[in-house]
């Protein structure tokens, strides 16, 4: 057999070698050139951990900075898998802390392969009793929790937030990314093994502040007076809302039912919502302010001019309808003093379907008046091609039209001011902490409504409904005021007709009249036995626009009667003084509180606690403090008024199951008056 040339061999060799270390090259090439991005992910997610730290929330304060809601540092646990040997001891000791299923933790532990959390935003003794174990791989990590020390004041305006900070319902809903801020992130390293070795934190950016018009004392006197109203009405649900007609600020919010946004989860949705600006309603008579300036603007009326009433009855495209007493002969001012149905249809429909239809539209009614709350409902105004032929009728006296009560008091409050329709406003400033700076608000240009004159027209004319009409019960003392009543029929959601039983008494209004400083409107759902809406609103509107005007020091236009009666509450004095006033409304809030926690057997828990503390002196604390001084111990605080710490209860020393309520009352030194055995804390 020939032999093979040795010279091939070698060829064939450097061949097979050139080849393949070219193979070998470009394989090096194609992965250092074009999977460099790929393979780097790959293996910094290996090496890598990311875990988000939340940021601080802003603070809520009220208009006067008083703090509405606020975000307390807290300690969350986490275990690292990679240094705890022992995940059974370590499952056992922490389930007898936590009040967890041992196999919980352990699993959690098992199937981690990187730190993992085990706990969430735990009280001061719990972060005490796990450090103290001293357990290798458990370590604890920032987070915030949101607290509300006023608990269901505002609510419904502030809003709540979940477990992972995110807000839900009102300010917190609505200005969630500027209040939420910017998350931090935790790295951490590990080697090939898994090993855990380098940790680097990036700090969260806090959320921006934001200051709200409401202000924390009269949002206190609006809501009350409406749960005296609930309770003496046996109604289903109210609204009260205090306005400054000359600026469109929202003074006070107040709906019922309500919630502890502190515990909101504990609440039905019903309590949660925010009636003011998602609950729609057929306004009744209130809508006769809205057709009679259309009628007066539009030189169809005049208010002296007599309409015959006949008698409560008119025929209106063949369809008959009732008033809801027989009237005669009424001037147009009468009309709207009596709240009389077949008046006002008269007269709406000398105006005309289209000229109605363009002052509703003018006065914000069927449209979104762009507040800063979520989920606002806008109303129903159908357009005049989609009504029927009696329907004008029907328009003239509140009906076949709906409208949030965030419309009709803004609606109001144009007639208030001279005709000018202000965009309603609960934020009044937000502010950049990080950065000192401050966010423009959103703005929208006023609208005029009505003209100037047939503004001051209809303002003599609401004032007479308090003189000789509907309201005249309902007159305040020391100040003149103006108003309208409103009674509507509630559909009955089974017959689809109008109930004979339940309906929306309502009453709004402003004074004083020739310089209105508050409009405030009330609304009762379903009020049992009287049901009027001067019978049953219109004192409440009384007692709430006494009140107020007193805390804002408005003068007095009118003498006020001094009847002993009136001189023993906060409404009366007409030498009260803005600072005395909030005064006065922290005593009564807090003595209130002091008669709830007397009169059970043991104090209000506001969270479940297995164990009894001790609760603190809280003398001389600011509301951050005294928040503070809670939480290290497990107790919620109840906080009323603002400065420094005066009165407590339960007083300093008591033994209290943890998680129970602690109410504190702040004020200015030297202010404290209290009885011993109240808690003070002089």
């Amino acid at each position: 057999m020939e032999q093979r040339n040795p010279r091939l061999r070698w060829l064939v060799v450097c061949v097979v070698a050139v080849v393949w270390m070219a193979a070998v090259m470009g394989r090096l090439a194609y992965v250092q050139l074009f999977c460099y991005s790929e393979y780097l992910a790959k293996a910094q997610r290996q090496q890598e951990r990311i875990f988000e730290i939340s940021p601080k929330r802003g603070t809520i304060y009220d208009r006067k900075g008083r703090e509405l809601a606020v975000s307390l540092p807290m300690d969350s646990l986490f275990g690292d898998p990679a240094e705890i040997t022992d995940v059974d001891m370590v499952g056992r000791l922490l389930s007898r802390v936590l009040n967890v299923p041992a196999d919980d933790i352990e699993t959690k532990i098992r199937q981690a392969h990187s730190p993992v959390r085990l706990a969430r935003k735990l009280s001061p003794d719990v972060v005490q009793r796990i450090s103290d174990m001293n357990l290798n791989g458990v370590f604890f990590q920032k987070e915030n929790r949101r607290v509300y020390p006023q608990r269901d004041l505002a609510a419904s305006v502030i809003g709540y937030v979940d477990i992972d900070e995110k807000g839900i319902g009102g300010i917190e809903q609505s200005l969630d990314k500027d209040i939420r801020g910017r998350p931090g992130k935790m790295m951490v390293m590990a080697d090939g093994l898994r090993r855990w070795y380098d940790r680097r934190e990036s700090a969260a950016d806090p959320g921006a502040s934001v200051t709200l018009t409401i202000d924390e004392t009269i949002q206190y006197i609006a809501e009350k007076e409406l749960a005296a109203a609930i309770s003496e009405t046996h109604a289903k649900a109210g609204t009260v809302i205090v306005q400054d007609p000359n600026t469109g600020e929202l003074l006070a919010v107040a709906n019922w039912p309500t919630f502890d946004p502190n515990d909101a989860g504990s609440y039905p949705a019903q309590a949660r919502t925010d009636r003011a600006v998602t609950d729609a309603y057929e306004p009744g008579s209130t809508f006769k302010v809205i057709t009679l300036t259309g009628a007066i603007e539009n030189g169809v009326a005049s208010p002296n001019e007599l309409v015959d009433c006949q008698m409560g009855k008119i025929l209106v495209a063949g369809r008959l309808i009732h008033d809801w007493h027989p009237f005669g002969i009424l001037s147009v001012t009468g009309i709207l003093a009596n709240s009389s149905d077949v008046g006002a249809i008269k007269v709406a429909l000398r105006l005309g379907a289209p000229k109605l239809y363009e002052t509703a539209r003018a006065f914000g009614i069927g449209q979104y008046t762009d507040i800063d709350l979520p989920g606002e409902n806008r109303g129903l105004l159908r357009p005049v091609d989609e009504w029927s032929p009696s329907s004008i009728g029907s328009l003239a006296m509140g009906q076949e039209v709906s409208v949030t009560p965030i419309q009709i008091v803004s609606a109001i409050s144009a007639v208030a001011n001279g005709g000018t329709l202000y965009r309603p406003r609960v934020v009044r400033e937000i502010r950049y902490s990080a950065t000192g700076t401050e966010r423009p608000l959103r703005s929208a240009d006023p609208q005029e409504t009505t003209d100037a004159r047939t503004a001051a027209t209809m303002r003599e004319m609401m004032e007479d409904v308090m003189l000789e009409g509907t309201g005249k019960h309902s007159q305040l003392d020391g100040y003149t005021s103006a108003g309208k009543s409103g009674t509507a029929q509630m559909i009955d959601p089974v017959t689809r007709r109008y109930s004979a039983t339940d309906y929306n008494a309502s009453f709004v209004g402003f004074a004083p009249v020739n310089d209105p400083a508050i409009t405030i409107l009330v609304v009762l759902d379903s009020p049992v036995g009287p049901h009027h809406g001067g019978e049953v609103g219109g004192p409440v509107f009384k007692r709430v626009a006494e009140q107020v005007l007193a805390y804002l020091g408005t003068p007095h236009d009118v003498p006020s009667p001094s009847d002993v009666e009136t001189a023993k509450n906060l409404r009366a004095s007409p030498r009260l003084s803005p600072a005395s006033a909030e005064t006065d409304a922290s005593k009564a809030r807090f003595a209130e509180a002091v008669a709830r926690g007397s009169d059970s057997a043991a104090p209000t828990a506001a969270f479940a606690g297995d164990d009894e503390v001790v609760v603190p002196p809280l003398g001389g604390e600011t509301v951050r403090g005294v928040m503070e001084e809670c939480s290290k111990v497990g107790l919620a605080p109840d906080l009323i008024g603002n400065g420094i710490a005066l009165e407590q209860f339960p007083s300093a020393g008591t033994q209290v199951p943890r998680g129970s309520r602690v109410t504190v009352r702040f004020g200015e030194p030297g202010e404290n008056d209290s009885a011993p055995g109240r808690g003070s804390v002089n």
